[in-house]
Parts: C-alpha cells; structure tokens; sequence
C-alpha cells in the first residue's frame, strides 16, 4: 500500500490495517478472519464508522455492519452512526450526526447547498446512516 494512502487512516486504524495484513499473509486459502480481529474491526467502526474501517480494512461493509449492529443489540443501545458528508472543494467542511441527533423518532430534514449554490432539501425517516453518505456524496461530486 502507498505511503499516501495510509495517511488517510488514524493511527489507530492504521495499526489494526497492519495486523490484518500480516494475518493475510500467514493465513491458509479461504480461511476466516479469526474473531479478535473481528472484535477489533468492531471498536474500529464505531469510531470511524463502518465505511472507513471496511476500505481501511478490506472487509466486506455489510459484514462488518452486521457485526456493529449486532453487538449494539447485544449491549441495548443502537449503533452510533459515523456520519461525516463533506463538500468536494477544497478546505472541505465536515458535518458529524452525535448519536444523539438520531435517538428518538429517526426523522429529520437535511439542506445541503454545494459551492455553485445548488442546494437540496431532503426530510428522512426511517433511513440508514450509509444512505444519507451516500446521498451527500452523490449530491456534492455531481457534475454541473
């Protein structure tokens, strides 16, 4: 992997990257990731949020979301969502959701305005945290 690229990661993801990658190289063929690995790419995720740890990691995303949803059910609570939409230009600004702006009745409208002035108006309910990345992303790096 390229120097650049790995300075996209926190250290911490970064150091848990290394690991899986030695364990890709010792592994045998078609084998599983052992569960410690798993467990960590967990914490990872609700940290970082499961897109970041996915590519960061080179796990399947909804593997690793079942995993995060899963111990969110274990635990009670509901999986923090790792919200972050950003403009495409330059000196990009970053929106991060708390867990607390998604508990209670899962609805809320979102503006979002690029840097020609084009702007959209969206009101969610019942949505997944991807969806909504997804959705800024597609908004953000449209052509004109």
């Amino acid at each position: 992997m390229s120097t650049k690229m790995t300075r996209d990661f926190p250290a911490r993801l970064e150091n848990l990257r290394q690991r899986f990658e030695r364990w890709r190289r010792t592994r045998k063929v078609r084998s599983q990731i052992p569960e410690p690995l798993w467990a960590a790419a967990v914490k990872m995720a609700e940290r970082y949020g499961i897109h970041r740890t996915a590519k960061a990691l080179r796990v399947d995303y909804y593997a690793l979301k079942r995993r995060v949803e899963q111990k969110a059910a274990i635990a009670g609570t509901r999986p923090k969502p790792a919200v972050t939409a950003s403009k495409a230009a330059a000196g990009a600004t970053f929106l991060e959701l708390p867990a607390a702006a998604w508990a209670g009745s899962g609805e809320c409208t979102l503006d979002l305005e690029d840097a020609a002035g084009a702007k959209l108006r969206v009101h969610l309910k019942g949505f997944e945290a991807p969806d909504l990345a997804a959705l800024s992303r597609s908004f953000w790096q449209s052509e004109p």
